[in-house]
């Protein structure tokens, strides 16, 4: 019963605010091509479908998301690594981490588009500056936070520098490191469309952009309906590893 109403409440609300998006679009307060009704929206992602060009679209902003995502972590994770070690050196970096994590990557458009041209290159840089300092600072947290037992006791046994690293705090730290990994993947897909309006000429961003210089308003909409969903999708993946690590953590 509590699986089914899992579903059925999700379901309602969506179907609920269906309803409420045709009973707007029946209204004629604007014109459809300024706000088309679901069926147009529709439509317009069979259109897509049909001529195939939808699967091009998802499939270079996945790889771009995925790019710059993994990018990040490979750079982060370490770094996260090594600074929540290092207390001292922490202490000297964590003011600029703390001065620029705040500035959007938005804020750099102007000198990425600089340095990097137009292309795929200043997309993934983008999303990378998303993900990459939830990544850095949720994993310096979770080192800092291992209890200083776990520690203590390795070091009685004799264990190495090394080894406490890896048999100790890695495997004590990697539940909280997952929750910022889960909250990087949000805030990198969500700055994943601002990148791809960057000059590039593929992908959600570029499809949302081009069908607005174009007035097609259905297709602007079906681009913001798959942004959704695949981030939605996105998510709820991740939520499953990260709840999958802590049963085998016992944390959960």
């Amino acid at each position: 019963m509590k699986q089914l109403r899992a579903i059925l409440a999700p379901a309602a609300t969506f179907l609920l605010l269906l309803g409420l998006w045709q009973w707007v679009a029946a209204l004629d307060v604007y014109p459809e091509y300024l706000f088309p009704s679901p069926l147009a929206v529709a439509q317009g992602f069979a259109e897509l479908f049909s001529s195939g060009d939808l699967w091009p679209y998802i499939g270079i902003s996945l790889l771009r998301f995925a790019a710059g995502y993994f990018a990040a972590a490979l750079i982060a994770l370490p770094l996260g690594l090594f600074f929540g070690r290092c207390a001292p050196l922490w202490g000297a970096v964590d003011p600029l981490i703390q001065v620029l994590r705040p500035v959007s990557p938005i804020a750099w458009f102007p000198l990425i588009s600089l340095w990097f041209g137009i292309g795929n290159l200043p997309a993934i840089v983008i999303i990378f500056l998303a993900a990459f300092y939830p990544i850095l600072l949720a994993t310096v947290a979770a080192v800092r936070n291992v209890p200083p037992l776990y520690l203590k006791v390795a070091e009685n046994f004799g264990a190495s520098r090394r080894k406490v690293l890896w048999d100790v705090v890695v495997p004590a730290a990697f539940p909280q490191i997952t929750v910022g990994l889960h909250i990087a993947i949000g805030s990198a897909w969500v700055f994943l469309v601002a990148g791809e309006m960057l000059g590039v000429r593929s992908g959600l961003g570029y499809l949302i952009i081009d069908s607005r210089n174009n007035l097609r308003t259905d297709l602007v909409l079906v681009g913001i309906v798959l942004i959704g969903l695949l981030g939605l999708l996105i998510d709820r993946l991740m939520g499953m590893g990260e709840r999958w690590v802590k049963r085998q953590w016992g944390v959960a």
